[in-house]
């Protein structure tokens, strides 16, 4: 990045930051709600899998909605659909401090907020996939260590702030300021360089491929044919079906072990530190060797950390947990845009991406009920711990055996 042939400033700069500050607003005001978890079972009586529905449907409706953000940002750009989501995401949160019954719940977290939280990640990293080409891999890190930002922050801000003026004057307070920052950040964004007359990753119209390449790929009725692309689908889905039961109930699983509420909070902000360094590194290890060898190797990292988790007994066996699975975490979350791009093209990737999203939060759906709920006939997390280290392997085997698409697709990726 630097300046365009012109010497403007490159407009680059600005599209990365503020996609960064999406992902760390977005993602870290939906994992807030775990902090919010124990404090609605003592104010309402609620089961686990009850209130982790709400999240859950929350999740499944960012992606079934995104399908369709996809496909509008692919026609019109971002800049619209980030202030129209914007607002809705504020309004859930704020709407959740007159919470007083459970349909409420589902109500103002999982169909206002989530309608909010449709547009984050597909609009902040197809943005950036249209952007950048030589540099796609590193930016997208980067872009991507904002959500580990959020995560480490905003919970833990999450937190003081139930602490200090309890959790209804919470939700206000977090409401009004991520409506107010997220449409103000959707002001800045544009579609692609083309719009500005400038090129991806700020070289000079004619001076490499990368305008070419950007308009190179599968249509999406090509893509949506290949069994590569469903494949990726499938192994999206387990990848957030275990990533998501973990970001929901690793605080109340800490607290279940007599771990205080701020020091349960600080394991999800040390996932969160983590994964920002994994973020970043899978960045530029993607723009190396490629996307599918990254993630293959966060599998790696996620098996073994659920199993260390079956283990775990004391506050420090938490912490280096959040180690482990907080470089896969981010790596993961990091990857798998550029992996659409590598096996597709940019042609159709905010559809593409969109409906591979909504697969993944399918799993994301699944995973925290299906947690809460063994808990609740078990008492114990340890099974719901075991399904999601059997759903890891077969999400390992499905990227190991995935093959670049055949002659007449986008080439090797890697």
């Amino acid at each position: 990045m630097g300046k365009d042939p012109k010497g403007k400033y490159l407009y680059g700069h600005v599209i990365a930051a503020s996609c960064f500050c999406i992902q760390a607003v977005g993602i870290g005001t939906y994992l807030s709600y775990g902090v919010l978890f124990n404090t609605l079972i003592d104010a309402f009586g609620w089961s686990r899998a009850s209130i982790s529905g709400a999240a859950s449907l929350a999740f499944l409706l960012m992606g079934f909605i995104g399908i369709g953000v996809g496909r509008l940002n692919d026609r019109f750009g971002p800049r619209i659909l980030m202030t129209v989501s914007g607002v809705f995401f504020g309004l859930g949160y704020f709407f959740m401090s007159r919470l007083e019954a459970i349909w409420q719940l589902y109500l103002f977290f999982g169909i206002i907020f989530g309608i909010g939280l449709s547009t984050v990640d597909v609009i902040a990293l197809s943005t950036i996939a249209r952007w950048f080409i030589k540099k796609r891999g590193i930016v997208t890190g980067i872009v991507k260590v904002g959500t580990g930002f959020g995560q480490m922050v905003i919970p833990f801000l999450a937190s003081i702030l139930i602490i200090r003026y309890g959790w209804r004057s919470s939700c206000v307070i977090i409401g009004l300021a991520v409506l107010i920052i997220l449409v103000a950040i959707a002001q800045l964004l544009r579609r692609d360089p083309g719009q500005m007359g400038l090129s991806p990753d700020g070289d000079a119209f004619g001076s490499t491929d990368g305008s070419i390449s950007a308009s190179k790929g599968l249509s999406l009725r090509e893509a949506v044919r290949t069994q590569q692309f469903w494949t990726i689908c499938a192994a999206m889905l387990a990848i957030l079906f275990c990533l998501l039961t973990v970001m929901v109930h690793i605080v109340p699983y800490a607290q279940e072990m007599n771990i205080s509420p701020t020091r349960s909070a600080s394991v999800l902000s040390a996932i969160a530190g983590v994964s920002m360094a994994g973020r970043f590194g899978s960045g530029i290890a993607i723009d190396r060797a490629g996307s599918k060898r990254v993630i293959i190797s966060c599998f790696v990292l996620l098996i073994a950390g659920l199993l260390w988790l079956q283990i775990a007994t004391e506050l420090w066996m938490l912490y280096l947990f959040a180690v482990v699975y907080g470089v896969a975490h981010g790596g993961f979350f990091t990857a798998f845009s550029p992996l659409i791009a590598e096996f597709f093209g940019i042609k159709f990737h905010g559809a593409l991406f969109g409906i591979t999203m909504f697969s993944g939060n399918l799993g994301g759906a699944l995973g925290p009920v299906i947690a809460g709920y063994v808990f609740d006939i078990t008492g114990a997390y340890a099974g719901a711990i075991w399904f999601c280290t059997a759903v890891s392997i077969l999400g390992f085997l499905l990227v190991v055996l995935l093959k670049p698409v055949a002659a007449g697709g986008i080439g090797d990726p890697h």
